[in-house]
C-alpha cells in the first residue's frame, strides 16, 4: 500500500517520497506472519507490474501519520486508480483509516 515516488513539484525541481495508497491496506513484509509475508510479496508484485517503470498521478495528497509518508489518490496516466487494481486482484482490502485489522489470525 505504499510507494516511493520521485515528484516533479516546479520546473526542474523533484523530490523522493514515500506515498501510501489511499483507500487500502496490504499485508506487510514485516510480519512475523509467514502467511502475509507471503501475501506481502504478491501485493508488492502487483503493484510493481501495475506502475511499471512508467510515470504515476498523485491527487489529493495529505499527510499521513508516519513522518516523511504522504497519502495520496495515485493512478496511471490512464487514468486506472492503483487502489481499486490492487483490491481487484485481492492483493490489498479496503481501508478508511483507525485500526489495523490483522492478515493472520496470530499477527
Amino acid at each position: 500500500d505504499t510507494l516511493e515516488a520521485e515528484a516533479r513539484v516546479w520546473p526542474g525541481h523533484t523530490v523522493r517520497v514515500s506515498v501510501r495508497i489511499r483507500g487500502i491496506d496490504a499485508p506487510e513484509l514485516r510480519s512475523r506472519c509467514k502467511a502475509e509475508k507471503k501475501a506481502a510479496l504478491l501485493a508488492r508484485q502487483a503493484l510493481s507490474a501495475a506502475v511499471g517503470d512508467g510515470a504515476i498521478r498523485l491527487r489529493n495528497i495529505g499527510a499521513d501519520k508516519y513522518f516523511g509518508r504522504v497519502v495520496a489518490d495515485v493512478t496511471t496516466p490512464e487514468g486506472r486508480d492503483l487502489a481499486e487494481r490492487l483490491l481487484g486482484l485481492a492483493v490489498a482490502r479496503s481501508y478508511a483509516g483507525g485500526a489495523r485489522m490483522p492478515f493472520c489470525a496470530a499477527g
